[in-house]
């Protein structure tokens, strides 16, 4: 995956547990920014932090509508499409890992990340 791809994903607390649909430019910055819960919100404040479904588009135009039409749908709907591609919900994090060197500097703990000042 490049820097810059339009996705559409979906966060889960659990497989029970509370749903958060979102979009972005840049995947594993964003899933990152959600695992640490930065910024606050609804995310940091439900837990919401696996990354259980994602889907790349060509276009922000499109991943857009797609976030939209996701966010409409019952949550039975939300949870067959995620259990097509990941029946055990598993945390799709090492999976868009593997898809590219993130673009900011790395991850807390990774190779090249800055340690942290004692």
């Amino acid at each position: 995956m490049q820097a810059r791809t339009p996705a559409v994903y979906i966060l889960a607390s659990g497989r029970n547990g509370t749903l958060y649909v979102g979009v972005t430019s840049d995947l594993v910055k964003r899933a990152w920014q959600h695992r640490e819960s930065l910024g606050g919100g609804f995310t940091g404040r439900y837990g919401v932090h696996n990354l259980v479904h994602y889907e790349l588009h060509g276009d922000m135009e499109h991943a857009i509508t797609r976030e939209k039409r996701l966010k409409k749908w019952n949550r039975a709907w939300k949870v067959r499409l995620i259990e097509e591609r990941n029946p055990g919900w598993r945390d799709l994090w090492e999976e868009i890992l593997g898809m590219e060197k993130p673009p900011f500097g790395g991850f807390p703990g990774s190779p090249g990340f800055p340690p942290a000042r004692e």
